[in-house]
């Protein structure tokens, strides 16, 4: 196995950790927000395990979870977790009840391309990322779940780098817990990593995608541990500063 095929193993292992530390905490403070990262963290996971397999051999269902959850979901799940973070109001349900049933929407859009699979295309060669145009098929040819893609995952973006840059600048502006201030900075970083590897695919270099999931995955988690460390004397937070 080459050290390409290990990098997803290795995000696979680092986001296990990552997940059950955030949904641990959440089953002790029951905040939404925690939930939320947990699940979409839990689809990080799920697809970095996804591309780890198909560089292996293909299976369809695999190739399922890996686009579902890896390619579409995970990061607006995330991002969502942030929002929930920062913001106590009623219309927060109202973009969670618009993300449950758009998740729904797209699971229906997957299911229906299922069946139109060519996997006379894959190679265990090369990176699923850089296949698997031509294992779906075009969006003319009612690939549509491709289209919802880039909606996930820009409101995943910008909804985890702002929040946390916006977290980062809150502590920073108060001269308080210097800790919540780099560990928001990591969690933006590792989130811009992925999305400029994600991005990097798309423009056809496919190949950087694990390193920089892997990167991103280090990052948040770094980041996370960062901000939740308990400080002596800590003083009182304002709602964006939970962690």
């Amino acid at each position: 196995m080459s050290i390409q095929q290990m990098l997803p193993f290795l995000s696979t292992a680092v986001m296990a950790v990552f997940t059950t530390s955030v949904l641990s905490r959440y089953f002790v403070r029951r905040n939404p927000a925690f939930l939320f990262w947990g699940i979409g963290l839990a689809m990080f996971g799920a697809g970095s395990f996804a591309e780890a397999y198909l560089a292996l051999a293909w299976s369809p269902v695999i190739f399922f979870v890996w686009y579902f959850f890896g390619a579409v979901l995970n990061a607006a799940w995330i991002g969502h977790g942030t929002v929930y973070l920062l913001f106590r109001r009623r219309w927060v349900h109202v973009v969670t009840a618009i993300l449950v049933l758009g998740s729904l929407g797209a699971l229906v859009l997957m299911l229906q391309v299922m069946p139109r699979l060519d996997a006379s295309h894959f190679t265990s060669a090369l990176p699923i990322s850089e296949q698997y145009r031509e294992i779906m098929p075009p969006v003319s040819e009612g690939a549509t779940i491709r289209l919802t893609t880039p909606i996930f995952n820009m409101y995943g973006l910008l909804t985890l780098v702002g929040g946390a840059l916006w977290s980062a600048f809150l502590f920073w502006r108060k001269r308080v817990l210097p800790n919540r201030v780099v560990g928001n900075a990591l969690i933006a970083v590792g989130a811009l990593s992925i999305g400029f590897a994600s991005t990097l695919t798309r423009l056809g270099y496919g190949s950087l995608l694990y390193i920089g999931e892997l990167v991103a995955a280090v990052l948040m988690f770094s980041g996370f541990v960062r901000a939740s460390a308990p400080q002596p004397e800590e003083a009182p937070q304002p709602v964006a500063a939970q962690a």
